[in-house]
């Protein structure tokens, strides 16, 4: 489940998801796969991501910016985004 971790990672699922202001990063950095979410946009009330772009990266960070994003989409709350952030990670993985 999501528990804090004593270094302040939240886990998902058992990966490290770390926010740095408007970008929230999903996974090992030791894997060759990474999650990063893009918040575009936040409710008023309480500033929960609402417009989140999800890209699946290289964790490579040699590589150019561009040539790093496997697949990209945008949904419009954050849960769907990480749902299918999840799924695009564990598919990266595998293969």
């Amino acid at each position: 489940g999501e528990k804090m971790a004593e270094n302040n990672f939240l886990n998902y699922k058992g990966k490290p998801l770390v926010r740095s202001g408007k970008e929230i990063f999903y996974g090992d950095m030791a894997d060759a796969y990474v999650i990063k979410f893009t918040v575009l946009s936040e409710t008023k009330e309480d500033k929960l991501p609402e417009k989140v772009t999800v890209q699946l990266l290289k964790s490579d960070t040699q590589l150019p910016d561009k040539d790093r994003i496997v697949k990209e989409t945008v949904k419009e709350s954050f849960f769907d985004a990480l749902d299918f952030g999840f799924v695009w990670l564990e598919r990266a993985l595998k293969n």
